[in-house]
């Protein structure tokens, strides 16, 4: 057994396993060991999110933690390595295996070797060998190359500054002769401060010359903040420099970036994964949505009796139950509604089940957890999964296959105020219903003007799938159990 072979056997390597179906990629929330600590098999060793939810990852080693291959917040393609662990540490010194060394030995090895493009690292190619420096221009056909004076100043023409000074403050000598120790403040290899197309914009618009500041920026790059600290003592400054100066001061004080009230946040996870799903279904599925205002009265008077019901003692009862319930029992008088188009086969996928989703805010964004086979389970089942999906999804542990294979959801945007919406289908499902706020509000009852308790609903359809016919069934179904509850009992 060779060396090479003994310390991969002892030094083993966890990968970001596929937690969901079909997930490429996961972001580490969070490590709970270090390097030098002492992990069993089954583990927990960090919290990873992926695009549908939070999920704890086991070690499946004994041994030592040597290494953690990224830290929080990055996000890592399935199958790369996340952590190394020494499962013999009592075996004395050893060398890790060269993936796990690869980035402190990249450099000597990079003098040894003949430049020939990028590294192979993990995942993907590491960092050019020439990434400090900038890429040489091309020159144009048939235009004889410019001596470096000359391209000095025509440099310093683009640069906004007058030819014949110089590129940095110090003795007046020739452009050509200029030392390497004699680098402008910029950065720039003749003269020209490295800055982005945008910056070069700002400090031209607060009138700062980008060869009098520092740069702060990976390869000497000027950035915004630097403009910004190099005008901002400009403007405190008393007004004793040059005319041109001061001709130039009222359009600094007047100069507002808007970039620096921004912030920019990289879309991924939850979000990233929900920015996707809505796309795909608002350009893929023809939606049609319908609205519907009705009296819930009875049914508010249905969840208070409920609530002093022996046998729903400990469960949560509310309006959404109800709702819930109404849906299942509509769609059993109208099942051709549960369906899913396959656009791969061109068939209609009609399904006997129904795999009801709860649309849920949580702090990681919006999730849609659904609870199986709702149609036949029971009142007190349905509030007993009701509650514990909700509260799982706030907490930020609903598992992928939770979300997985719904195919109706209800959206409860009542409980901001809102009345009603357009509510967008969830990917490969059939129908969508939204639930508006319940308010007291004028309604005729037998034949009087009262205070009743009102609500608006908004089904939204794929209309591949559903009828202008079917869908306004479905709806007036939902309406009618909801303004009589006991129709539970005669349609369900």
């Amino acid at each position: 057994m060779t060396t090479g072979t003994a310390n991969a056997q002892r030094f083993r390597e966890f990968k970001m396993p596929d937690v969901g179906e079909g997930l490429t990629e996961a972001e580490i929330l969070k490590w709970h060991v270090q390097p030098g600590d002492t992990v069993t098999d089954g583990q927990v060793v960090c919290e990873v999110e992926t695009a549908k939810a939070a999920v704890e990852l086991p070690i499946p080693y004994t041994g030592v933690v040597h290494e953690l291959r990224f830290g929080e917040g990055v996000t890592v393609d399935v199958g790369t390595a996340i952590i190394a662990v020494d499962t013999d540490p009592g075996a004395g010194p050893a060398e890790a295996p060269t993936a796990a060394s690869a980035p402190q030995e990249a450099a000597p090895a990079e003098e040894d070797a003949e430049p020939q493009g990028r590294q192979a690292v993990l995942v993907g190619y590491g960092a050019a060998p020439s990434s400090t420096k900038r890429r040489a221009r091309k020159p144009q056909a048939g235009v004889p190359a410019q001596p470096e004076p000359v391209k000095a100043a025509l440099q310093a023409e683009l640069n906004g500054r007058p030819a014949a000074q110089p590129a940095a403050p110090v003795a007046p000598q020739p452009a050509a002769t200029v030392t390497p120790d004699a680098r402008p403040v910029g950065g720039g290899s003749a003269g020209r401060p490295l800055a982005k197309p945008p910056v070069r914009k700002l400090a031209k618009d607060l009138g700062i010359d980008l060869a009098t500041i520092s740069p702060t920026g990976p390869d000497g790059i000027i950035t915004r903040e630097d403009v910004h600290a190099a005008a901002a003592p400009a403007a405190q400054a008393p007004a004793v420099e040059a005319p041109a100066a001061q001709v130039a001061a009222p359009a600094v004080t007047g100069v507002v970036d808007a970039a620096a009230r921004e912030r920019r946040v990289p879309v991924k996870g939850v979000r990233k994964a929900t920015a996707q799903a809505m796309v795909a279904s608002a350009f893929t599925a023809p939606h049609v949505t319908e609205f519907i205002t009705v009296d819930v009265t009875r049914t508010m008077k249905l969840v208070q009796e409920l609530k002093q019901d022996p046998d729903m003692a400990g469960l949560r009862v509310n309006p959404l139950l109800i709702v819930a319930k109404a849906l299942l029992v509509a769609l059993k008088r109208h099942p051709e509604v549960n369906a899913t188009w396959d656009e791969a086969n061109q068939e209609i996928v009609y399904k006997d089940y129904v795999n009801l989703g709860i649309a849920a805010a949580t702090p990681r964004g919006l999730i849609v957890p659904n609870i199986k086979d709702a149609g036949s389970k029971t009142l007190p089942q349905l509030a007993e999964e009701l509650g514990g999906l909700v509260a799982t999804a706030r907490e930020g542990k609903t598992s992928p296959a939770a979300m997985s294979g719904g195919t109706v959801t209800i959206t409860n945007v009542g409980v901001f105020g809102v009345d009603s919406g357009t509510p967008i289908l969830n990917p490969g499902e059939s129908a969508i219903l939204a639930v508006g706020a319940i308010k007291l509000q004028p309604w005729v009852h037998k034949g009087k003007v009262k205070a009743r308790q009102v609500t608006t609903l908004a089904l939204s359809f794929d209309h591949r799938l559903v009828d202008g016919e079917l869908g306004s069934k479905l709806l007036a179904d939902i309406a009618a159990v909801l303004e009589r509850p006991k129709r539970l009992i005669t349609w369900g």
